[in-house]
């Protein structure tokens, strides 16, 4: 990712088409979806996708950058009220933050969503082994990543995308278990999946246990 906000922002990759067919999926899977706060709207392909999808759509940054609708942080979303969004959605944000923004940014997602799509990137390289039958939607698909297992890393430096990211998946500390873990701690879990057509990305679809 370069570093050049403004040169960032004119790109589209794969990715952003991946990501916005995931978003459109997995929220009418959690049924009931009108209200969406994006957080990180990046190029604004997902915001207009959704949107022509019949969504209504709040963008949402702490980058004027992108342009966002409102401005603010993640781990501090006072400007809205309990449950305001029947969803929110922080697609590949989590990690920009440092690991002490964590569990007070997933407090805050639980506080103003009703349900929640969080998506988060996995460590490392990635060598992936798939067969698509062509028929009875057969998919099979083996994952291996590689990374360091061993080293420790304190998530209060960013170290990882450019200098982008703080932590990622994988790392010790950061273990898909010690973040479903935390994830826990705030939501149920609806469904979770690593993403087959864009192997860096695991993805959780929750429900808020604030919203009762």
């Amino acid at each position: 990712m370069p570093i050049d906000r403004e040169k960032w922002k004119e790109k589209l990759s794969l990715c952003n088409f991946i990501n916005a067919y995931y978003h459109y999926r997995d929220l009418v899977s959690v049924g009931g979806i009108k209200s969406v706060l994006l957080i990180g709207p990046g190029q604004g392909l997902e915001a207009g996708i959704l949107r022509s999808r019949g969504f209504s759509v709040t963008t949402f940054d702490i980058d004027n950058t992108f342009r966002p609708d409102i401005t603010g942080s993640v781990h501090d979303m006072t400007m809205f009220s309990n449950s305001q969004f029947d969803s929110v959605i922080a697609s590949h944000v989590l990690e920009h933050l440092a690991e002490p923004y964590l569990d007070q940014s997933l407090s805050e997602i639980s506080r103003i969503g009703r349900s929640a799509l969080i998506y988060l990137p996995v460590a490392g390289r990635h060598m992936q082994f798939r067969w698509i039958a062509g028929f009875k939607n057969i998919d099979l698909t083996f994952t291996i990543d590689l990374f360091n297992y061993f080293r420790r890393h304190d998530g209060k430096s960013a170290k990882y995308c450019s200098g982008q990211h703080y932590w990622e998946i994988g790392v010790k500390g950061f273990r898909k278990k010690e973040i479903t873990q935390r994830i826990r701690n705030h939501f149920e879990i609806l469904h979770k999946y690593r993403n087959k057509d864009w192997p860096p990305s695991y993805n959780f679809v929750l429900k808020s246990k604030s919203f009762k």
